[in-house]
């Protein structure tokens, strides 16, 4: 199962229906499997810690299923040190051989767009996304085959077509590429305090506060906040990123690592359309072993620019924020050789977050294996904002009883050693 599971008794049914779309919480669609409503006596209360992408659309699905919901987090969502805070996020479906993402990023997208459509500013931009290389491998012919598969729309374009329709990038050295016309950007902090904000128009309570860790025990009745605050609860899922080690150390401390990570923004220069998004895409180079991926100009924010390489293992709660000159002079080379028009460009944001890192990259969505009513969801790996919609469902199909049929998803496939697999 690559979806996550819905059945009856979880309260999540596998039908869809066009016209419950703006009938969700807040008026927001839930899924692309709609929801319904919790049988009569049976409705849960259910206590989601972290309201970063995972935590908010968890509790979304659960409060569009009828539940009673508290969403817990310390410091707001999307603030400026969690994983889902910022500016852009790249949703794509290329993934190589993993059709499970795949199939995850189309279904979480049709999601993001009905957001996108009630949020007043856009949360979405349809840019597309670019992958190129000089030496393309089985993750470009496996991406093609597994898209095609799924009936998505995926180009294959040559260095010439390239330079031909995305004149601000440099092919010179590039022989492949495979586009997706449907894909684009997403823009992360606006994308989670909209979710959130209709959850609580729609019926959720939100809470402030930093959760203390769980007591061992068969089973959890409440979390304690640090303001004093105590949270009942019947179930619970803990959806948070970085923190989600600290909050449980003996069972993840090695299992999800968080590393540093830094990204750039430039001015393009005035006036020049090239930058814009449909002039340029989102997208990725595959160049010289290493992976680097930006954006165009999205928002007048500028050109955004990062290394998607797993950088020093780090504390979120006490690492610097400020960037560094290696990281920088890494992108401004990296910069000036594949974009030449930008040589010079003033820069005008930096940004320093982190990856919470699986051992091979596949998500972590299981329960706890002792607390009977915990379910735990991390592991975004880098690649995990796009995949929120479809992480919130299977979450809330495990909180609410349903079976974990996904084996990659399982705390047993993680392990203490990072062996980076999914890209």
């Amino acid at each position: 199962m690559t979806k996550g599971d819905g059945s009856p008794s979880s309260g999540l049914s596998p039908h869809f229906d066009r016209r419950s779309l703006l009938r969700g919480a807040g008026g927001v669609a839930v899924s692309t499997a709609a929801m319904t409503r919790a049988a009569p006596g049976s409705k849960a209360h259910v206590c989601v810690v972290g309201a970063g992408v995972f935590g908010a659309w968890t509790a979304h699905h659960l409060l569009a299923a009828g539940h009673r919901v508290t969403l817990v987090d310390m410091a707001g969502p999307a603030n400026n040190r969690a994983s889902s805070g910022g500016e852009s996020r790249m949703t794509r479906a290329g993934y190589g051989k993993d059709a499970i993402y795949t199939r995850m990023a189309r279904d979480s997208l049709a999601q993001w767009k009905t957001l996108s459509a009630v949020s007043g500013l856009p949360i979405f931009h349809p840019c597309g996304v670019l992958f190129f290389s000089a030496n393309p491998d089985d993750y470009f012919t496996q991406s093609i085959r597994v898209n095609r598969e799924l009936g998505l729309p995926i180009e294959q374009l040559d260095a010439g077509q390239m330079q031909r329709r995305f004149p601000a990038i440099d092919f010179s050295d590039v022989k492949f590429g495979i586009f997706e016309p449907q894909f684009g950007a997403l823009m992360a902090r606006r994308a989670v305090g909209t979710l959130v904000q209709r959850f609580v128009a729609g019926g959720g309570r939100y809470v402030t506060g930093k959760v203390a860790t769980p007591a061992a025990d068969a089973r959890l009745h409440e979390v304690r906040l640090d303001n004093g605050e105590r949270v009942a609860a019947d179930r619970f899922v803990f959806a948070l990123g970085p923190w989600l080690p600290k909050l449980f150390p003996d069972l993840l401390g090695k299992k999800i690592v968080p590393t540093r990570q830094e990204v750039f923004f430039f001015a393009p220069p005035q006036g020049d359309r090239r930058f814009l998004p449909g002039a340029m895409p989102g997208w990725a180079d595959f160049n010289g072993g290493d992976i680097f991926y930006g954006f165009p100009d999205l928002e007048g924010r500028g050109v955004k620019f990062a290394h998607d390489a797993h950088g020093v293992e780090v504390d979120p709660d006490t690492q610097s924020r400020e960037r560094t000159e290696a990281a920088l002079a890494e992108i401004v080379a990296f910069r000036d050789r594949r974009f030449p028009l930008l040589r010079g460009a003033p820069l005008t944001e930096t940004r320093v977050c982190q990856y919470e890192n699986s051992s091979n990259g596949d998500f972590l969505i299981d329960r706890h294996p002792t607390l009977a009513n915990v379910v735990l969801v991390g592991g975004g790996s880098g690649h995990g904002f796009k995949h929120g919609p479809e992480v919130g469902r299977i979450a809330a199909s495990l909180a609410l009883g349903a079976p974990q049929k996904e084996p990659r998803f399982t705390l047993a496939t993680k392990g203490d050693r990072q062996a980076r697999e999914v890209h």
